[in-house]
């Protein structure tokens, strides 16, 4: 079992749900207004905004709230947030990618690079970890849009390049140029996504044993907890009875 998601399910399972939901709000709103500042305000015209909104509509996101951080944007008194790319290693050799959004550069580089060492990892320098993994686009759907079968059948028609199918739903990768043309398509034959994003998807998993999966747990949770943290990418993979056990603690 691989990736970031199996660890966000079982910190949203040990009873975080509010805090986790508050944090996600918050995260949330900072792209919908940073995606409203750059770019147009018409969401049509605007596909960085379009997919900030949709991912906000999908994790059930007030529209009063969506609205509220696209007229952030236009306020003058407005935070300018700068878009930075933090890279290291982790507990047992896992590449990291950090993505923040910040007002401040020094607490952000201060407070990433306090975790990294906190869990027994270190920062490294831009590039020093991201030729391991590759810049897709994901489209996420949950269960109800269909069986494995239909879902692989659309993807494939739509051009996308992989489809995992699993009890959390189906996720869908394609090239990241391609996000906008593959997710429209999707979404009028399998409806809307749950979520529609640019990720770093790593080329090979590192796997761990349960004390580094532990450890690496706590540093991906610190990550999260942060305010300028937007998401968190690493390569490791744990077996399904390390797994077990840290969804059983």
């Amino acid at each position: 079992m691989a990736g970031h998601s199996q660890f966000k399910n079982i910190m949203h399972r040990k009873g975080r749900q509010d805090a986790v939901r508050s944090k996600l709000f918050s995260k949330l709103s900072k792209e919908i207004t940073v995606a409203a500042k750059v770019g147009s305000l018409d969401i049509d015209g605007n596909p960085r905004l379009r997919l900030a909104v949709q991912n906000a509509k999908a994790q059930s996101m007030p529209k009063d709230n969506i609205q509220r951080a696209i007229n952030k944007s236009q306020a003058g008194d407005a935070d300018t947030y700068e878009e930075i790319r933090y890279e290291g290693y982790g507990p047992g050799g896992v590449a990291v990618i950090v993505e923040v959004l910040t007002d401040n550069r020094n607490r952000s580089v201060s407070n990433v690079r306090s975790y990294f060492t906190k869990c027994g990892g270190a920062m490294g320098e831009t590039g020093s970890v991201a030729f391991m993994f590759d810049r897709v686009g994901e489209i996420v759907f949950k269960l109800e849009a269909g069986d494995a079968d239909t879902v692989l059948e659309k993807a494939i028609e739509a051009g996308a390049d992989d489809v995992i199918s699993d009890e959390d739903g189906h996720t869908i990768y394609c090239a990241f140029e391609d996000l906008g043309d593959v997710s429209k398509s999707l979404e009028s034959d399998l409806g809307e996504a749950e979520s529609i994003k640019l990720i770093w998807k790593s080329q090979n998993n590192t796997e761990v044993d349960e004390e580094k999966a532990g450890t690496l747990m706590k540093l991906i949770g610190m990550l999260d907890d942060d305010d300028d943290v937007q998401n968190v990418y690493t390569n490791f993979e744990v077996s399904d009875e390390v797994m077990a056990k840290l969804t059983a603690a």
